[in-house]
């Protein structure tokens, strides 16, 4: 199977084949300040099956090892690569193509959440983030001879 998503203005393209490893809602200051959202809703997939098929996005390391990736002609928030989360590629949900099938399981970062912000959800919520979740991420590890989509050695 594979999914696909896009920018706003359908220049900056993406997909991947196989399963999404993990959907979730982040509460996080960070997520919420790049996207202009009260939450930001996430799917991450293993790198190993996932490329740009349109124009490549810009990427800026808004701190230390963590690299976001946006359209350069619309701005459009796309993506999210850290060295703490080695392999994977975290998609905002946002940006898929059939936005309507995301279907989320858990929350991060859940002591950040704007109390103004009413979720009346039964999904697990976890104060700390994602590193800390139950979720099994051992599918994001690559076999050293594959690259990240930012094109840096991990």
């Amino acid at each position: 199977m594979t999914t696909r998503g896009h920018c706003l203005c359908e220049r900056t393209r993406w997909e991947f084949d196989g399963e999404v490893t993990w959907a979730c809602y982040c509460h996080c200051d960070d997520c919420r300040r790049n996207c202009a959202a009260p939450v930001v809703a996430w799917l991450g997939v293993p790198l190993k099956n996932f490329r740009w098929t349109g124009d490549a996005p810009k990427t800026i390391e808004s701190s230390k090892g963590v690299f976001r990736h946006f359209c350069s002609k619309c701005g459009s928030p796309i993506g999210f690569e850290a060295d703490h989360y080695a392999g994977g590629m975290h998609l905002y949900a946002a940006s898929l193509e059939t936005p309507q099938d995301f279907k989320p399981t858990f929350h991060v970062n859940y002591q950040s959440k704007l109390p103004w912000l009413l979720m009346n959800d039964d999904l697990p919520k976890y104060e700390g983030t994602l590193l800390h979740a139950p979720e099994d991420l051992s599918a994001y590890h690559l076999n050293g001879a594959e690259e990240p989509a930012t094109g840096k050695k991990s």
